[in-house]
């Protein structure tokens, strides 16, 4: 097996390709199918909502592809702000992600963390380990700021991966009948 590329900061470039490769991923993700649940606008509003988490993180430097977005990691740093637009989605839809946040909310720490709030392969780079190399660059960045990083997943597969990556779940519970695994990952101990 060859090793994964080395992930690079994404860039405004990289948006439509890393769009994409999120709305093929998460085509049958548990919690994309809460939030948009209408099979015929699903790619339109998951694609809005993709570009939404984009756009909130790549200008703060958080967001790291491979190959030009096949795979992506976003991630939130602790001084990262809200973001003061709203995807363009119905009201409908934004009704169950601020359900979905609210939910999940309250397992996050308070103190300073790492958030990865999207991990995704394109389907068609699958198993390559692309993914986990996206994914590493922000936990690098946490252990050097010396931080433990977070995610939930609403995907059961998910968990057991995460697991073998070095996460653990500290949280499950439920956002209107979908589980939901908050897991978290400390950042190795330097003596």
């Amino acid at each position: 097996m060859s090793a994964a590329p080395t992930p690079v900061p994404a860039t405004r470039a990289d948006r439509d390709r890393v769009v994409g490769t999120v709305v093929a991923a998460f085509a049958d993700d548990p919690a994309f199918r809460f939030f948009f649940p209408d099979r015929s606008a699903f790619d339109r509003q998951a694609a809005a909502f993709a570009a939404y988490l984009f756009d909130l993180r790549v200008d703060h430097g958080t967001v790291w592809v491979v190959d030009g977005g096949a795979a992506v990691a976003m991630w939130d740093s602790p001084d990262a702000g809200e973001g003061s637009a709203s995807p363009d989605l119905p009201e409908d839809a934004m009704a169950r992600l601020r359900d979905y946040d609210r939910a999940v909310h309250w397992a996050l720490p308070d103190t300073p963390h790492w958030y990865l709030g999207v991990l995704a392969t394109h389907p068609g780079a699958a198993g390559r380990r692309w993914g986990r190399a996206a994914m590493q660059a922000g936990l690098a960045e946490a252990a050097r700021a010396g931080l433990p990083s977070y995610l939930e997943t609403t995907n059961p597969g998910n968990v057991e991966l995460y697991r073998r990556a070095g996460w653990t779940v500290t949280h499950s519970l439920t956002a209107r009948d979908l589980p939901v695994w908050v897991m978290s990952y400390d950042p190795p101990r330097t003596w």
